[in-house]
């Protein structure tokens, strides 16, 4: 596994999921349990607080998922990879 992928055992992401992510870099693949892949963007939000951008991609069953930013209710550091903790997807 590259370092630069997060895998996720589902086809979609939601709230509470636990992202096993790169800690040196604010740009990764994800790659989803359907196998299908999105582009992500760790960034922060005017207050600091970080969030999530993953591009729109489509699941191998056809389904289109649009781009989305998600807050992140928590990060913990793990030498260098970064667990990130999703909340809700902003509207």
């Amino acid at each position: 596994m590259s370092e630069l992928l997060v895998e996720v055992p589902y086809s979609h992401l939601h709230p509470g999921l636990l992202l096993d992510a790169p800690a040196d870099t604010v740009d990764f693949l994800v790659v989803f349990g359907d196998e299908s892949e999105a582009r992500a963007q760790l960034l922060r939000d005017h207050a600091g607080r970080p969030l999530l951008r993953v591009g729109g991609y489509m699941t191998a069953k056809g389904t289109v998922i649009g781009e989305r930013v998600w807050t992140v209710r928590e990060v913990i550091r793990q030498g260098d990879r970064v667990r990130l903790r999703l909340g809700s997807a902003l509207p």
